[in-house]
């Protein structure tokens, strides 16, 4: 790569001390066999930095936030069932967090602590292979990201609809589409501390209905019910659903640079939230399935709400109602939030324009990337639901196969990297643990439609494209953009001068 399209100098992973100034590592023993780890990775310089730490994400917050980032509850699993019955829904959800939820989520909580800088995935990808291939992990999992917080608007309202019918179409369904972005889009822009604890109140308000809805069920069910499968089975529908509802498991990496002590935080947090999603999904589906004598093809979206009805009463019905508009709020917030703070780390690195790092005066959010992924979003919240999620698939699916890469050759090329937390794992087995979701992954990519292989194409092409026209853009001197990785290197080579000197 000629140094003409070169965003930010060489496109090393480059891996340092403290950026303040150079720390010396002890005399090496002659037992020292192994390179000694780097104190601290080296991160794009902040183009905007804090105000204070009275904002930081603490373990209860990001706990919800990732929750939300994955699921948000069982709404939105009912194609599971409908497309191949109750019996594969079963075994899907109970099987599919051990394949994919688990390994994402393990190179997810190494990274995002050896690398704890915003833009998560970009930095990785940036690092591991230079940055042409962190700009397109950057488009990949952007576009993928607000593609997906596009289908919440249209799932809050069909939820709405079977409440009040009116909002169902026309008018009224484009005005509450377009106003839940507004209102939302503006309570992302008081703070990320608000939108952690908002998380909290909304996920322990719409997961309540669903714990008592699974204990009102017991007396009453009957699990030769959960053996029934589809007739006309929809294997495309099937995958689809259970990779939408259990995938973006390192949406949250992009804010790490504004968690707490994000090297014990993010383990603990991605741990307990594998486990809090799983079982939020398979609770409520052994009920609903297990009570109801109800066909596959009723599971319809929003039919959890009518279970839960004929289960309880109409209360209990209600109930599962508002806590879908609820758990739709803690969903769009969430992958609002990841976008604008993953579009800041990519101008602190260099990849886009200074001002995508702008903070709002008061608030410290990146008012810039809210604003422009709240706009997208809109354009494309009128998308059949469907459509929405298959397109978010296979960028998702695109950026994640880079992901898994970024994370071997890291571990291959970086040993001297330090790692608060590291996959306890050889690197052979490490290997393995990364093809089997990556297996998956390309399943998901080759089942898909025509129209979507040509949106993500297209999709792809832009981020080539966005990627030279900012090479462009910096080397005229259009706009501005961070010079960060000019300081990394000139702190990498005084680390590296003194790591020398140590040596002799």
């Amino acid at each position: 790569m000629s140094s003409e399209i070169q965003l930010h100098g060489p496109s090393k992973p480059g891996l340092g001390s403290d950026l303040s100034r150079p720390t010396k590592s002890p005399p090496k023993t002659p037992t020292d066999s192994a390179p000694t780890p780097l104190r601290n990775p080296i991160l794009p310089t902040p183009i905007s930095t804090r105000h204070g730490t009275a904002n930081k994400l603490t373990l209860i917050p990001l706990i919800f936030l990732i929750y939300f980032e994955v699921a948000g509850g069982p709404y939105g699993a009912e194609p599971a069932v409908s497309s191949a019955g109750p019996l594969y829904a079963l075994i899907g959800f109970a099987v599919f967090p051990f394949i994919w939820s688990v390994p994402e989520s393990l190179v997810t909580a190494e990274l995002a602590t050896a690398l704890p800088g915003n833009g998560g995935f970009v930095l990785w990808a940036d690092r591991a292979f230079g940055p042409f291939a962190g700009s397109l992990m950057g488009t990949w999992k952007y576009l993928s990201g607000v593609i997906n917080s596009a289908a919440f608007p249209a799932l809050c309202v069909d939820y709405l609809a079977r409440v009040a019918p009116a909002v169902g179409s026309g008018g009224a369904r484009t005005g509450a589409v377009a106003g839940f972005n507004v209102a939302l889009s503006f309570l992302n822009y008081t703070g990320l501390s608000v939108v952690g604890w908002v998380a909290v109140a909304l996920g322990a308000a719409s997961l309540a209905p669903f714990v008592l809805m699974a204990g009102l069920a017991v007396p009453r069910l009957r699990p030769r019910r959960w053996l029934a499968v589809a007739e006309n089975k929809d294997w495309r529908l099937f995958f689809n659903t259970l990779f939408w509802n259990l995938n973006f498991w390192d949406s949250a990496s992009t804010m790490a640079g504004e968690v707490e002590r994000p090297e014990t935080t993010f383990p603990r947090a991605l741990g307990v939230s594998v486990v809090m999603t799983s079982l939020s999904y398979l609770l409520p589906l052994m009920a609903g399935m297990g009570v109801l004598d109800a066909p596959p093809s009723a599971w319809d979206d929003g039919f959890f709400a009518d279970a839960a009805g004929r289960i309880a009463g109409r209360w209990l019905k209600y109930w599962i109602e508002a806590g879908a508009v609820l758990s739709t709020i803690g969903l769009y917030e969430a992958q609002l939030s990841s976008g604008a703070f993953q579009l800041m780390g990519m101008a602190d690195l260099g990849l886009l324009p200074r001002f995508f790092a702008r903070r709002a005066p008061f608030f410290d959010t990146p008012w810039v990337g809210i604003l422009l992924s709240s706009l997208i979003i809109l354009g494309i919240s009128f998308m059949s639901f469907n459509d929405i999620v298959a397109s978010a698939n296979f960028l998702y699916s695109l950026g994640m196969l880079l992901e898994f890469a970024a994370f071997l050759r890291l571990r291959r090329s970086r040993p001297d990297l330090k790692r608060p937390f590291a996959v306890p794992m050889p690197f052979p087995a490490l290997v393995l643990m990364c093809l089997v979701p990556a297996a998956f992954l390309v399943f998901v990519m080759v089942i898909a439609s025509w129209k979507v292989l040509v949106i993500s194409s297209g999709f792809t092409v832009l981020g080539v494209g966005v990627y030279y026209l900012m090479a462009f853009c910096k080397a005229r001197g259009c706009l501005k953009f961070s010079d960060g990785r000019v300081e990394e290197e000139k702190v990498l080579g005084e680390e590296r001068r003194t790591r020398g000197g140590d040596e002799v």
